[in-house]
């Protein structure tokens, strides 16, 4: 009988991983925690099977690499720089506080400083990943909010890949004085940043191009796999810097390519697969027990990545000109500790700074940490609430948001437009030119400064928060616009709508298929699907570039639209489906 070891633990670290991944989603969390807890069940700390640690950890190694060239390839020093004055300097302050708290907490347990120190880092850093999933469930990451999250999130990310170069120099057993190894790790770092930056920007997007004009899809994933290994294991060979930083350079100058998007889509199933295996590998070492043997320290250090980091970045924000909103948000956001946080414990162990109950119980309150933190993002206008409670507290937090202008009593016949993102732009311009009556809630500082400035009323705050919905007259409006792109946030502010009003017109998009019947459950008036309209339309002009006369397309397309909010609505289509297939299209011309 062949033994396939490899393949084995491949098979089966995916296939548990697939289940406790499908299991987090249907309770709305976040897969990594089902990829986590698939790892301590295959892990040496339960009964039955048991992984091969070391050949799943030598995989996920991959994981490692794909994971920071994803982040290299999304990295844009413009956004970056948008959000400076809180982003650079918030993040570095919250890693030294978070790092110290921590460290005085692992003092009193009597542990060394070196090993306060690496825990200390590992929970001043948060996920990306989780960050991210929150920030899009909530229709967050393209508002101030987000984009003020994202660039505190890449700057802990670019200080933790410094401190992945800088920790081997000062505390591996080289001999050599801490100075000049030290030094020297930074010389070879800065050597090979230079090199990639002026190097490879050249090389690597022209290379990018010219495999390209192959037209095969092979040759340019296996082109873009090449180049993202040869770096990383090119930066630990002859650098002597780690596989980590090499990817994630790889992926900013990727990022300079006109083809980096193509990259970004080709390279997310491999991302996706060797990241898995990588929480599954964290996973593993992960001993439950823990949970019995020393409940107390695991309830301290999760409390500190919970509770602490929250309290120092809300802290923080009363020296910050950006809202009290703005500030809850990259609090909650940075209330978990994830992928940085596991190279970083890594590090230690490989260091001997920490051993394995150390790191074990790192990797509980990160488990913790992210099973709660959707749950936190939840919460959040709960937690505004408790906060505005404290009057003080709150007024120097929202120091800095927009200037709330009252709604006049007389406002009444306007129209309601929730959401001034994409789409909302647009309907504000025509409405405007139109002189029809508006009123704009929008959650994003920015945008309710530019609508203030265009005359336009205004409200400020979470529209899916009924507080304001109670203030916009919906009782007097004509019609409620949602154009907000977040399906959860859709769904709580239509039904607030027809609690408050029930007989305003409400039109709205829909997120997804499911989203759109739910909204017809909510008795939505109009439920615009953009794929469906995307598809009407495409339907409408290839007919017309095909001969059709404009009547008969115009005939078909209502159907073929009577067709489609019958389906979404769960009306029977059949008649529809039939009077479609019956009408016959006058082709070439009304003659023909």
């Amino acid at each position: 009988m062949h033994e396939f070891p490899i393949l084995t633990n491949i098979t089966v670290a995916l296939l548990i991983a697939l289940i406790g991944g499908c299991i987090a989603r249907l309770i709305k969390l976040p897969p990594i925690v089902g990829y986590l807890l698939a790892g301590v069940i295959i892990g040496p700390f339960t009964p039955g099977f048991v992984g091969d640690i070391h050949t799943i950890q030598e995989l996920a190694e991959l994981g490692v690499i794909f994971l920071l060239f994803g982040v290299g390839l999304h990295f844009s020093l413009e956004d970056l720089w948008a959000v400076r004055d809180i982003a650079i300097w918030g993040a570095l302050f919250q890693m030294i506080l978070s790092t110290f708290m921590v460290l005085g907490l692992t003092t009193l347990w009597g542990w060394s400083w070196p090993a306060g120190l690496v825990i200390g880092l590992a929970v001043s850093i948060a996920s990306t990943v989780v960050l991210l999933r929150n920030l899009m469930d909530h229709g967050w990451l393209n508002t101030t909010h987000g984009q003020v999250a994202v660039g505190w999130l890449v700057l802990e990310d670019l200080a933790t890949v410094l401190i992945l170069v800088l920790l081997p120099a000062f505390f591996a057993k080289t001999g050599q004085p801490v100075w000049q190894a030290a030094g020297l790790a930074i010389l070879k770092t800065a050597a090979f940043v230079i090199l990639i930056l002026l190097v490879g920007k050249r090389v690597i997007p022209w290379l990018l191009i010219r495999i390209a004009h192959f037209r095969s899809r092979e040759l340019f994933i296996v082109t873009i796999i090449v180049l993202t290994l040869a770096i990383a294991v090119g930066a630990a060979s002859f650098f002597g810097v780690s596989l980590a930083l090499g990817a994630f350079l790889a992926g900013v100058v990727v990022h300079e390519s006109a083809l980096s998007h193509q990259v970004e889509v080709e390279i997310e199933p491999l991302r996706e697969m060797f990241a898995v295996l990588f929480f599954v590998s964290i996973g593993m070492l992960v001993n439950p027990h823990m949970l019995l043997q020393r409940p107390w320290e695991v309830l301290a250090l999760t409390a500190m990545i919970i509770l602490g980091k929250g309290v120092i970045v809300l802290f923080l924000g009363l020296f910050f000109k950006r809202s009290a909103r703005t500030v809850l948000v990259v609090a909650v956001a940075l209330s978990q500790i994830g992928e940085f946080s596991f190279l970083l414990g890594q590090t230690g162990m490989r260091l001997q700074l920490i051993h394995q109950d150390q790191y074990s119980l790192l990797l509980t309150g990160a488990l913790i940490s992210i099973t709660l933190n959707p749950l936190i993002f939840h919460q959040l206008p709960r937690i505004e609430q408790v906060l505005r409670k404290i009057g003080p507290l709150w007024s120097r937090l929202d120091t800095y948001a927009p200037i709330q202008q009252p709604i006049s009593e007389s406002l009444h016949d306007h129209v309601v437009l929730i959401g001034y993102g994409r789409v909302g732009k647009r309907v504000v311009d025509v409405f405007s030119r139109l002189q029809v009556p508006l009123l704009v809630i929008e959650l994003d500082a920015g945008a309710i400064t530019e609508l203030q400035q265009r005359g336009i009323p205004s409200l400020f705050g979470d529209a899916a928060n009924s507080d304001i919905l109670d203030v916009a007259r919906l009782k007097q409006a004509k019609a409620a616009v949602v154009t907000i792109p977040s399906g959860i946030t859709i769904l709580s502010v239509v039904a607030t709508i027809r609690q408050i009003a029930p007989e305003v017109p409400v039109l709205t998009r829909a997120a997804n298929e499911e989203n759109a019947k739910q909204l017809f459950e909510l008795q939505a008036n109009v439920v615009i699907y953009p794929e469906i309209e995307g598809s009407i339309q495409l339907i409408n002009d290839t007919l017309l570039y095909l001969g059709y006369t404009e009547q008969s397309v115009q005939t078909c397309i209502e159907t073929v639209r009577k067709v489609f909010d019958d389906y979404v609505a769960k009306r029977p289509v059949e008649p529809a489906l039939e009077s479609l297939e019956r009408h016959h299209l006058e082709k070439r011309g009304a003659g023909s």
